[in-house]
């Protein structure tokens, strides 16, 4: 029975530090709790760190509440942070030459929209 049961039980591990432990000072858990709001958990992809029950996210929340913790600011953390998993792990990813076309691409297919939709109305009214 134990040998079956070896592979659950290599799967389990225990949570990070801070991992679901607030700070001791309501300021920097505050500021801590805002900025994980604003970090995308790279597993879940959908959710933010703050809400996410993945193993990934629990590390990436107490490096977060660590670090805060230490005294640097929510701007360091999230520039480490993008530094370390990339542009992917902030919902408000920076302009740059690799995320131009998810800035650009909106206003493109708006103007693209409005132009078809006044050959439409032109069309209409002749």
């Amino acid at each position: 029975m134990l040998a079956l049961a070896a592979p659950t039980l290599a799967q389990s591990r225990a949570p990070a530090d801070y991992a679901n432990v607030q700070l001791p000072d309501p300021a920097k858990e505050a500021e801590a709790t805002a900025l994980m709001a604003t970090l995308r958990c790279l597993v879940c992809q959908g959710q933010a760190i703050v809400d996410s029950d993945a193993d990934m996210a629990g590390d990436m929340r107490s490096l977060v509440r660590q670090r805060i913790a230490a005294g640097e600011s929510a701007d360091e953390v999230r520039a480490w942070l993008i530094d370390r998993y990339g542009d992917y792990v902030t919902y408000d990813p920076p302009v740059s030459a690799a995320t131009l076309p998810l800035w650009l691409a909106p206003l493109l297919l708006l103007t693209f929209g409005l132009w078809l939709a006044r050959a439409s109305f032109r069309r209409r009214n002749k």
